[in-house]
């Protein structure tokens, strides 16, 4: 029964070993490839993207002497009437999704 066990414990850290390197070589053609696996890169938001890229051209234009441009970001706002447009188009899907509802 002991002999089973080590048979099974052998198998166990060879499993291991391979799967190890296994994992290189896949680190490796990925690396060749210019491509990561999936779930390894951390993911950045556009937002934070642009945030770096507006810091890089300011730090361009104050090398070069232009005029820096601020960093922060304008947002966007809708007018009233824009909302109230999307508004009523949104309550009118809802009448119409609440017809069929009472229909079927």
């Amino acid at each position: 029964m002991t002999n089973l066990t080590s048979v099974l414990n052998q198998l166990e850290q060879e499993r291991n070993r391979l799967a190890s390197q296994l994992e290189s070589l896949n680190n490796a053609l990925s690396a060749l490839n210019g491509t990561t696996p999936k779930g390894t890169g951390r993911q950045i938001s556009a937002a934070g993207r642009a945030r770096i890229a507006a810091a890089q051209r300011a730090r361009w234009a104050k090398i070069k002497g232009q005029k820096v441009v601020s960093i922060a970001t304008r947002k966007r706002t809708m007018s009233p009437a824009a909302r109230r447009k999307i508004a009523t188009a949104q309550k009118a899907r809802w009448a119409k999704w609440r017809r069929q509802q009472k229909v079927a």
